[in-house]
């Protein structure tokens, strides 16, 4: 009866604050004290939950204090701490005391720990330790040590960050399945299954008002494939809003949209209880996300980017070939757009895939950006068994996450179109044997290659290209290399590696001179020095030239060196087909 009036008073106390409730602060708090938090168990409607202060834990984060207590009332005591009431506000009378922002993983009884509004409030947007958080979500393979969430050691367990329960619309169970690691280092806990409950809706005719206690769903993309984290709003003050508690995803100043969601169910579980939601209308934009807490702005429209994905089969008979089209809105953020994009095309892909099997992927990407008129375009092929959704999605990001990381600020982007061709069988080609038509050669006459490339079943083509040496070449051996895109790309990046572009242009134009491995590339070189010299080769240069690119004292700003010399490149066109391997083979030049 005591919990009850208890809890009733907390509920007459909460609704009649106003826009600026007063603080309950930490130095007065202590063990035994009455507290009542709010959250939603059901709809959207804003329920009482009582809170019995245990203590407090001092230092348990860097100049961070945790309060521990011991929630009960509703069906908590049936289903623990549940993920999705991070940020859910707790109150002493009518004073804000915090969040519940910290739960013990498999807890017999509902303890959780809050994070102090002081904190919550003084979270200063320019703290640099904050903004060094900011990490690259792209392929653990690449990035294997993404930040693990908070964890305090406390009564012999681990208190930790309630987990941000994010659901998945429109994707495949094998790309949930995929991503779950890096998302659960990350803090984040996939629900793939729960992902729908109705799909969001902007002309609500009339929308619940965002309060303390309200249920919010942070938005990453929208459209045929949605992403959204859910957690709960802690504090209202005019058009600015506090939640979760705790961070998100450490990224200090962004810009993420943010809706209404509505509570379905509840769903007890030994490890860790969950809410099944449903997200609601567009309500504003996540500004800024920190350690303690991410806060936003009532009313504020998010610019998201508009992603096109259109995927068709090739099958071995072309009138049972499928397809697929995708229109997504997309964050606009240089950490977190890559990994979006890398999910969403993996699925794409994947939705394919697990019907053909052994398969190849045929991708062709072009990237636009808001101030920089040249668009990145990227075009690939990758074949395999098992693991080609994940080549091609890694193929995609990796070269958007160079580039939005590159510390070009304008650069920020306008539209993604990708298409993608799907074939039912591994269609490659390795180079297998290179000879030359004659051995010695003098300037002025030509050298035909005879190229060998097998493929599966021991099918064989054979190419022919033909380089007529220059008049004036200097005598002694010239190499031809014929390799794959990768092999060719590696020897341009010996002499970019030591260049950093001075403009974005600059560096889109690198990107899209990468080589596609539906060719083999021929490149005709001398071991002689090698300059680069603002992004551009300067082969085998005059020794007086050398001798200044080499001091590096050049007015031409720095200069790479490398000892192979390329003097001309021809190409072999694959077709649809990876081609892989290389060879190399001499011709002596002579007087």
């Amino acid at each position: 009866m005591i919990a009850r009036a208890l809890a009733l008073c907390g509920l007459f106390a909460y609704a009649s604050l106003g826009a600026q409730p007063s603080i309950f602060p930490l130095s007065e708090v202590r063990a035994g004290l009455r507290a009542v938090g709010y959250t939603v168990f059901q709809g959207s409607r804003v329920e009482p939950f009582e809170v019995e202060i245990l203590g407090v834990l001092r230092n348990a984060g860097p100049k961070q204090d945790i309060i521990l207590a011991r929630l009960s009332g509703g069906p908590l005591e049936r289903t623990g701490v549940l993920q999705g009431m991070s940020g859910s506000p707790v109150y002493v009378g009518d004073r804000l005391l915090g969040a519940v922002a910290y739960a013990f993983a498999f807890s017999k009884e509902p303890i959780a720990g809050i994070r102090p509004i002081e904190e919550i409030l003084t979270t200063d947007p320019n703290n640099s330790r904050q903004l060094a958080r900011r990490v690259s979500l792209v392929d653990q393979q690449l990035f294997p040590d993404p930040p693990s969430p908070v964890e305090v050691s406390a009564l012999g367990g681990r208190l930790v960050e309630i987990a941000t329960p994010v659901t998945f619309s429109g994707f495949t169970e094998d790309t949930i399945r995929h991503f779950t690691p890096q998302l659960r280092q990350l803090g984040l806990e996939p629900s793939q299954a729960i992902a729908g409950g109705s799909a969001p809706s902007d002309a609500d005719s009339s929308p619940e008002p965002i309060r303390p206690g309200s249920m919010i769903t942070v938005e990453l993309l929208r459209g045929d494939m949605s992403i959204g984290a859910n957690g709960t709003v802690t504090y209202v003050d005019g058009q600015r809003v506090y939640a979760f508690g705790h961070r998100f995803l450490a990224i200090g100043r962004t810009n993420l949209p943010f809706s209404r969601a509505e509570v379905l169910a509840l769903a007890p579980n030994l490890a860790a209880s969950f809410k099944i939601s449903a997200t609601r209308e567009l309500v504003g934009t996540i500004t800024a996300d920190y350690g303690t807490g991410i806060m936003g702005e009532l009313g504020r429209v998010a610019q998201l980017v508009p992603v096109e994905i259109r995927v068709r089969e090739r099958r071995l008979k072309p009138e049972i070939g499928r397809e697929f089209a995708y229109r997504l809105q997309m964050v606009d953020d240089r950490y977190l757009s890559p990994f979006l994009l890398q999910m969403a095309l993996y699925s794409a892909i994947e939705a394919t895939q697990r019907i053909i099997g052994i398969s190849s992927v045929a991708v062709r990407a072009r990237v636009e950006f808001q101030e920089t008129p040249q668009a990145m375009q990227l075009e690939d092929m990758y074949a395999g068994e098992g693991n080609v959704p994940q080549q091609a999605s890694v193929g995609v990001a990796i070269p958007l996450a160079f580039l939005l990381q590159s510390g070009f600020e304008e650069l920020r982007l306008k539209a993604v179109q990708l298409e993608v061709e799907v074939y039912e069988e591994r269609r490659t080609w390795k180079i297998d044997q290179v000879w030359p038509s004659r051995k010695q050669v003098r300037p002025g006459e030509p050298v035909e290659l005879t190229i060998v490339l097998v493929g599966d079943n021991g099918a064989e083509r054979v190419e022919r290209v033909r380089y007529v040496v220059p008049i004036g070449a200097r005598t002694g051996p010239l190499y031809f290399t014929v390799s794959d895109a990768n092999t060719a790309n590696l020897a341009e990046l010996r002499h970019w590696i030591n260049h950093q572009p001075r403009t974005p242009s600059e560096l889109i134009a690198f990107l899209n001179r990468l080589r596609t491995n539906t060719r083999a590339y021929v490149r005709v070189w001398r071991p002689l020095p090698s300059y680069t010299v603002r992004g551009q080769a300067l082969p085998a240069p005059p020794p007086s030239v050398a001798v200044i690119l080499g001091s590096g004292q050049s007015v031409l700003g720095g200069a790479s060196a490398s000892y192979e010399s390329k003097i001309g490149e021809l190409e072999i066109d694959g077709g649809s087909a990876v081609i892989f391997g290389s060879r190399t083979v001499a011709v002596q030049v002579q007087e």
